[in-house]
């Protein structure tokens, strides 16, 4: 895991604990700072940052707390001392740490609230080893090569990288987003340290929660900008990313911004330099780097790519994030600040309509939900097939609980190959108190697609020695969202109804009003698979045999290569999934 913190490296132990560190040096950069930091008889190994450090410095200075650096490792480290655990209640931030508390003989570790940064563990007859990247725990004794194949089936058909603490191998486990652990005398405990509230308070105003939702974000922005070293935006031309690039060149001092985009010029790829060019005509300070993957960028980058990633990659979209972070690391970029976590909270995704419509028909409101659903087809011009399915769908989501949901999903999305039954497999799929829409994204948060998101964020960054960071995560704003009445976040067609608003005069209107969804997309699925990748549909798969019938793969694969896209991303999958094994059992 070198490339993680390639500036300094140590090793601390005491009696049974060993505590390693490679650190990315982004806020105080002397050797004061490196880790492990020892303070008090208390050690600690952390990753990431945690923003609000300044002011948790003068609270504790008021307490009579000496500091000797101005990094917020030590910050964290002091704040436990004094505060214990509880310390947790009082970051904003990412982090995965361990503290080593010698005078308790305990062991406490956190991963932040929304599972920004990685922590995987192995626990075996008293044993705890713990890394970052599951690729360092598969060097560990306590781990065999034995795959979980109910997270080879989640991945295939739902494209989970993670499941809760399920990771792709039996034997690593992912601490949950929120979640504590704690390890003394050789046991492990595991627990919850925070919930979100999903219950929305009906009085609020959507001035209010406009009002609110600016001054929270631009604080978000102003704290996740703290750093001692160059930064830069990934800017994909969408709303989000377009709105941090946006408030950071006119809500902060920073004067210039250097943005990183990747880009498609074949035959109905995505270009969204038309978009970019409006927000450079309106904030001329910001400086654009682009870069635009080649098939041959593609073919040589695949294989190092998947190596990295610790699991099949469910969408080729992530290979273009993966050139966006190279482009950044070649212009000195140590920092970037990213999107992930607006669509999950403020329903970005068309599937989130289909709630909103079942909410409204909940309440007894039926005129409402067919004015939303006929604002929903005529914003994304549905053909009257498309429409009758979203009204279909709507009623689904009002008579179905979200686990049966996900299962009808699981089950019938894409033809079944595996040589395990489709009903053995486990999912856990909460069902939290409040409003449809307010399940849906919480478990978008939690469980179903963010975990992915941010896996393959921070693996890709990282891998550049780029520490990523998201300011739609800040705590504070994902509470105020899911506070917020669902028509505060979609209203008549409008996905991200606040965010929108509470940039207007910030964003250009062309960006705010853009009615399509892109993001990184990628020719990968229906082009690459058919052209510079096309080898591997056509290499050896009996890596897979002992998983699913190779024979029922080759006539799906060869319904694709005639020109059938209807399961081109599960055949991505495949793909992914045979190159992801045939290092896994190797």
């Amino acid at each position: 895991m070198a490339h993680r913190g390639p500036d300094a490296r140590r090793v601390e132990q005491d009696g049974v604990v060993s505590l390693g560190h490679n650190r990315l040096s982004i806020i105080d950069l002397s050797d004061a700072s490196h880790q492990p930091l020892t303070r008090s008889g208390c050690t600690i190994a952390f990753n990431g940052e945690v923003y609000n450090y300044v002011e948790l410095r003068s609270e504790l200075q008021r307490d009579g707390v000496v500091f000797t650096t101005t990094g917020d490792t030590e910050v964290v480290l002091q704040a436990y001392l004094h505060w214990q655990d509880a310390c947790l209640e009082r970051f904003i931030g990412m982090w995965a740490f361990a503290i080593w508390d010698s005078r308790k003989q305990r062991l406490f570790c956190a991963r932040d609230r929304f599972g920004i940064k990685p922590f995987h563990y192995a626990l075996s007859g008293g044993r705890l080893h713990i890394a970052s990247e599951i690729k360092a725990l598969r060097l560990s004794p306590l781990v065999s090569k034995t795959l979980n194949t109910d997270q080879v089936a989640r991945g295939l058909y739902l494209g989970w990288m993670h499941h809760w603490d399920e990771t792709y191998f039996t034997d690593i486990k992912a601490l949950p987003a929120a979640h504590a652990l704690v390890w003394q005398n050789g046991s492990a405990s595991v627990t919850q340290y925070a919930h979100l509230n999903t219950q929305q308070d009906t009085t609020m105003s959507f001035d209010d929660s406009v009002a609110q939702f600016r001054e929270l974000f631009i604080d978000s922005i102003r704290l996740t900008s703290r750093r001692d070293v160059p930064m830069g935006v990934c800017l994909s031309g969408g709303l989000d990313s377009t709105s941090i690039a946006c408030c950071l060149a006119s809500q902060t001092n920073e004067h210039n911004v250097e943005t990183f985009t990747a880009y498609y010029t074949g035959a109905g790829d995505v270009d969204e330099r038309p978009y970019i060019n409006h927000v450079l005509a309106a904030y001329p300070g910001i400086k654009p780097h682009y870069i635009s993957p080649t098939d041959t960028d593609v073919a040589e980058a695949l294989p190092v790519i998947a190596a990295m990633m610790d699991a099949p990659m469910p969408s080729s979209s992530y290979i273009s994030q993966y050139f966006v972070m190279k482009l950044a690391a070649e212009n000195g970029i140590k920092v970037v600040l990213d999107g992930q976590g607006s669509d999950e909270i403020m329903g970005g995704y068309m599937h989130s309509m289909y709630r909103v419509i079942a909410d409204l028909i909940r309440d007894v409101q039926p005129a409402d939900a067919i004015r939303e659903w006929n604002a929903h087809r005529k914003r994304q011009l549905y053909n009257p097939l498309k429409s009758a399915s979203v009204l279909a769908k709507s009623a689904l989501t009002l008579v179905r609980e979200e686990q049966q949901l996900y299962e009808l999903e699981f089950r019938r999305t894409y033809p079944w190959i595996l040589h395990s039954s489709n009903t053995a497999i486990r999912l856990n799929i909460p069902d939290p108190a409040g409003s449809r829409l307010n399940g849906f994204l919480h478990n978008l948060v939690f469980v179903t697609l963010l975990p992915t998101l941010l896996h393959t964020e921070d693996i890709n960054s990282m891998a550049f020695s780029i520490e990523s960071r998201v300011p739609f995560l800040d705590h504070r704003l994902v509470e105020l969202c899911f506070s917020m009445p669902n028509n505060h976040k979609i209203h008549l067609g409008e996905t991200k109804r606040v965010l929108r608003a509470a940039m207007r005069g910030i964003v250009p209107d062309a960006v705010l009003d853009r009615k399509d969804k892109t993001g990184f997309v990628t020719p990968g699925h229906t082009t690459w698979l058919r052209g510079a990748l096309r080898s591997y549909l056509h290499s050896d798969w009996s890596v897979l045999s002992d998983l699913l019938d190779v024979n029922k793969l080759r006539h799906v694969i060869k319904e694709y290569e005639n020109g059938n896209n209807s399961n081109a991303l599960f055949i991505w999958r495949c793909v992914m999934l045979k190159v992801f094994a045939e290092t896994a059992l190797r």
